[in-house]
C-alpha cells in the first residue's frame, strides 16, 4: 500500500492550532457549568471562545455576570493561550518532556514571535515565558494592592490576575460589567492597566532587547539595539502621545467637559491605547464624536507591534511603509531607516498586508451592512476594524449581532489574530505549477 506523505506549511499548523483551540474553548464554554443559568448558545460560546483565543475582547454575553467564575476562568485561559500562541504552549510542553521540536514548530514560533532565526531556540521560548510571567505577576500584585481595600481578598486577586492577563495579552476582557468606566479617575489603575498593555503591545524580541540594552549598561557593555525593536520604540510613544492630545483635543468640549485637567489627560491617554489592541474602556463610547471615532479605527488598524500578544497591521509595517513614501518623495531608489537599507520584499511584504487588511475589512463591513442594514454605517466600520485588530470595542453592535453577523465578526477576528498573510498562506496553494513568465507590458499608474 502506497504511502501519503501529508505535509503542512507552518501558516497552516499555525491557523489549525488555534482553530483547534477555538473548537476546545467552545465546547467548554457550551458545557453546563460554564455559565449561571446552565445554558449558552452553541453560536455564542463559539463567539466567545473566538473573541478569547484570538484576545479580541467582543462579547455577545457580559462575562462578568454571564459566566461563573469557572467559565471566567476557561475564558482566561484562553485569551492568555492565544496571547502567547497555541504553538509556544505546546513547543514549551514539548521541551519540558524533553521531546525533539521539529523544524516545522521551530518555525511557526520564531514566525510569530522573532524577525530572524534566534541563535539559541530554547532562548527564545524561555524569555518568551519569562517576559509574560514576570510582566503579568508584577501587573496581578500592582491591581491587588490596588483593590485589596474594595474586593474581599479572594475577589481581588481573581480580579487581579484576570485583568493582568487580559491587558499584557491585550484580549479586553473584563470582569467588571462596565469595563473600566468605575475606575476611570483612579490614577494607579489606569497607569497599571496602560503599562501593561503597552508591554504587551512592544512584542517579546523589543522587551528583550531592552532587558538587554539596560542590564548591558549596568555592566558598562553597550548592547545595540536592533533595527526593528528602534523603529517599534519610536512609533509607539509618539502614536500613543499624538493621539492622545488629539484626542484631547477633540473631546475637550464634548465628552471630557466635565472632567478635571488630570482626569481629562489620564481618560484621553487610555483610551487611544485600548484603541490601538487591547479593548478596554474608562468612559462611555457612545459619547464621543464622529472625529474621535476616527481616529480610534486608525489605531484600531495600525494596532500593536509584530512578535507582540496584539493585533491589527502592525506598527512596524506603518513604519516601512512611512519609510518607503519618504524615499519616493525624495526620488531615492534605496528605503533606508536609522541608516540601515531596508530590503525591497520587505516593503512589498508590507503593502500586501495592509491591502489584504482593507480588502478584509471591507467584506466584512459589507456582509455587516447586508446583515443588519438597521446599524449605522459608523458602528458597523468601527466594529470590523475592532474585530480584525482584535480590539473589542464596540459602539454597541456586538450585543445585537444575528448569526450572520456573529459569523462575520467570528471568521474576521480569527483572520485578525493569525494574520491576513497567514490566511492566504494557509489556505492557497503551496506550489506552483510550471515556471513561466509572460511578455512583459506596463500599464498607467496614478
Amino acid at each position: 500500500m502506497k504511502r501519503v506523505d501529508i505535509r503542512f506549511h507552518p501558516a497552516q499548523f499555525l491557523a489549525f492550532s488555534f482553530a483547534a483551540a477555538i473548537l476546545i474553548g467552545t465546547i467548554l464554554l457550551w458545557l453546563p457549568f460554564s455559565t449561571k443559568s446552565g445554558h449558552i448558545s452553541f453560536a455564542d460560546a463559539f463567539f466567545t471562545s473566538t473573541s478569547a483565543v484570538c484576545v479580541t475582547g467582543l462579547i455577545v454575553q457580559d462575562t462578568a455576570t454571564y459566566f461563573t467564575p469557572l467559565g471566567q476562568t476557561i475564558i482566561m485561559i484562553l485569551f492568555q493561550l492565544g496571547g502567547l500562541g497555541i504553538m509556544t504552549f505546546s513547543t514549551l510542553i514539548l521541551m519540558v518532556a524533553g521531546k525533539k521540536i521539529s523544524i516545522q514548530e521551530r518555525l511557526i514560533v520564531q514566525e510569530n514571535f522573532h524577525h530572524s532565526t534566534p541563535k539559541n531556540f530554547k532562548s527564545l521560548i524561555k524569555y518568551i515565558f519569562i517576559y509574560a510571567v514576570v510582566i503579568e505577576a508584577c501587573g496581578t500584585l500592582a491591581l491587588f494592592l490596588c483593590w485589596q481595600d474594595t474586593f474581599t481578598d479572594g475577589r481581588a486577586l481573581f480580579n487581579s490576575v484576570f485583568h493582568s492577563i487580559s491587558a499584557f495579552c491585550n484580549a479586553g476582557f473584563s470582569v467588571f460589567s462596565d469595563s473600566f468606566v468605575s475606575f476611570n479617575h483612579d490614577i494607579r489603575v489606569n497607569v497599571i492597566v496602560m503599562l501593561l498593555i503597552i508591554l504587551g503591545g512592544l512584542g517579546f524580541l523589543v522587551l528583550h532587547e531592552i532587558n538587554k540594552n539596560l542590564s548591558g549598561r549596568l555592566r558598562k557593555k553597550k548592547r545595540a539595539l536592533s533595527l526593528h525593536s528602534k523603529l517599534i520604540l519610536v512609533i509607539t510613544p509618539v502614536l500613543i502621545g499624538g493621539s492622545g492630545a488629539l484626542f484631547m483635543a477633540i473631546e475637550w468640549g464634548n465628552s471630557l467637559r466635565t472632567l478635571s485637567l488630570k482626569d481629562k489627560i489620564l481618560t484621553s491617554l487610555f483610551q487611544v491605547v485600548t484603541a490601538r489592541t487591547a479593548g478596554f474602556n474608562t468612559m462611555d463610547l457612545g459619547a464621543l464624536g464622529l472625529a474621535s471615532v476616527f481616529l480610534m479605527i486608525v489605531l484600531m488598524f495600525i494596532g500593536a507591534s509584530s512578535g507582540s500578544t496584539g493585533g491589527g497591521v502592525k506598527t512596524s509595517t506603518v513604519g516601512v511603509i512611512l519609510a518607503f513614501l519618504r524615499s519616493s518623495m525624495r526620488a531615492r531608489d534605496s528605503i533606508s531607516l536609522f541608516y540601515r537599507s531596508l530590503p525591497r520584499e520587505l516593503t512589498i511584504k508590507a503593502f500586501t498586508v495592509v491591502t489584504l487588511a482593507i480588502v478584509v475589512i471591507t467584506v466584512s463591513s459589507f456582509c455587516l451592512v447586508l446583515a443588519h442594514p438597521e446599524a449605522a454605517l459608523e458602528e458597523i466600520l468601527f466594529e470590523a476594524f475592532s474585530a480584525f485588530g482584535t480590539v473589542g470595542l464596540s459602539l454597541g453592535l456586538t450585543p445585537r449581532l444575528g448569526l450572520i453577523g456573529k459569523l462575520v465578526i467570528i471568521l474576521t477576528m480569527y483572520i485578525g489574530r493569525i494574520g491576513p498573510l497567514t490566511f492566504l498562506y494557509a489556505f492557497s496553494r503551496q506550489r506552483s505549477i510550471g515556471k513561466y513568465e509572460y511578455v512583459e507590458e506596463s500599464v498607467m499608474i496614478g
